[in-house]
This record gives C-alpha cells, sequence and structure tokens, in this order.
C-alpha cells in the first residue's frame, strides 16, 4: 500500500543561494520493493529510488538516485530542509543497510552528502522528529528517536564540516509504535524556545524538550491519550 506521512520538517532558508548550485524544488521516493521484510511502518514495501525535481537558472532536470540492492530507503516521504547553510534546500531521509539497520542521511542534487552512523543490525530502524535551528545558534540540528519501540533514544545531531557529529542524547522517549505509518508529535514552537514533542517511553506521557547550552531538558506536558495528543502538542494545541 502507498503510505501518507503525517510527519513534515521544515525550516525557512537563510537568505539567497550565493552559487551555482542546482535548487531542490521537491522529491519523492519511487521504485517500490519488498527486498527488506522489516515492515516497521505496516507493510514490506519499502523504496529503491529517491527521485528529485532541481531548478539552476531556467534549467529544470529529474535527478535519479538509486540505491544498491542492500539499501532501501525506509521511510515516510523525503524531508525538503537547509542543513548545510547555503541557501538552498537538501533532502533528510531514513537509509537503511539490510545488515546493518537504518541511518539518517543528507542528500543534494549531486548525491549524499553525510549520514548517521547506521544502528548496527539488521531489523533496527529510527523516527525521525525535525530539522531545525534548535538552540537558537544559527546551526542547524537534525533530530529522532533511535529504535523507538526498543532503545528509546532521542538523539540529536549537527552538519559540521561534511559530517553529522552527535552532540546531544536522552532516554526514555519515543514518538513510534510497530506498524504505525506516520510519526507522531514533532518540534513546536509555542514560546521562544524550539521543543521536540514526543512521548514517554511508557507511553503515559506527553514530553516536550529542548535543547539547551548542548544539554537536552525534558518536561511533562500532560497525560497520553494517543498519537493525536502528540501532533496537538506539536501544534501547540
Amino acid at each position: 500500500m502507498w503510505r501518507a506521512a503525517i510527519l513534515t520538517a521544515a525550516l525557512g532558508l537563510c537568505g539567497a543561494a550565493t552559487h551555482a548550485e542546482a535548487e531542490i524544488t521537491s522529491a519523492r521516493f519511487d521504485g517500490p520493493t519488498t527486498r527488506y521484510a522489516h515492515g516497521v511502518l505496516g507493510d514490506t514495501v519499502e523504496y529503491g529510488q529517491l527521485v528529485l525535481e532541481t531548478r539552476d537558472g531556467g534549467k529544470r532536470q529529474t535527478v535519479t538516485i538509486t540505491l544498491p540492492q542492500d539499501h532501501v530507503f525506509e521511510d515516510l516521504q523525503p524531508r525538503l530542509a537547509d542543513v548545510t547553510g547555503d541557501g538552498l534546500p537538501e533532502v533528510v531521509v531514513i537509509e537503511t543497510d539490510a545488515r546493518q539497520g537504518a541511518a539518517l542521511a543528507i542528500y543534494g542534487p549531486k548525491g549524499k552528502l553525510a549520514e548517521t552512523p547506521h544502528i548496527g543490525t539488521s531489523n533496527r530502524w529510527l523516527a525521525p522528529i525535525g530539522v531545525a535551528d534548535l538552540d537558537g545558534d544559527g546551526a542547524v540540528e537534525l533530530a529522532y528517536v533511535d529504535r523507538p519501540h526498543l532503545a528509546k533514544t532521542l538523539r540529536v545531531w549537527r552538519y559540521e564540516d561534511g559530517s553529522l557529529r552527535q552532540i546531544a542524547s536522552a532516554k526514555g522517549l519515543t514518538n513510534h509504535k510497530i506498524g504505525w505509518d506516520f510519526i507522531a508529535g514533532g518540534i513546536r514552537g509555542c514560546g521562544e524556545d524550539l521543543e521536540l514533542v514526543t512521548a514517554n517511553a511508557g507511553w503515559t506521557r506527553i514530553v516536550a524538550t529542548r535543547l539547551q547550552a548542548g544539554q537536552l531538558i525534558s518536561r511533562d506536558l500532560g497525560a497520553y491519550s494517543g498519537p493525536d495528543s502528540l501532533n496537538r502538542a506539536a501544534e501547540c494545541r
């Protein structure tokens, strides 16, 4: 079946691009495949291709990135965000190695720019929360829950000098249950600080976590009553 994503992660572009790199205007998955039958998102269909629509001045081009047979995009939909700070969006996706599990990867028009380490074993996944400048210092962070059904660990990474570096982590948080064809929660901006909205490990409370001085600080937002309660919290409702 074709899955509809409710998670979106967007970042306002910081100024105009100042070089000749092509701009990614949209991205989608293609090449549906059942070669990796993990089924964490409710079916066994994943994707073998990432299709980018680009614009370079008046020239438009379609770029198709095809993964090797031992990799899949184990994901809902690509996320466009300016991760590098060059004023142009990159694409953030979950890319899974059949033997080593999931990683968070960043792609540009010319291919992969960086990725986190794969989790380390097959049938292990991660659930993105979002992409944003979480602590207001001008650098962009990428946040996800590492193994939301097992380790339940929030990890925050930063793109620096062509690679991703983990800058903070916190245990006891989750945002996905096996079989859900969506990821609950996200990034909220209800006050001065951005916060990451997840559930606690036992799925009883809604938790908001902010990045401050390199540390993740969490606070309780109330009782968890289903995925919609996380989504409402992420929307400041």
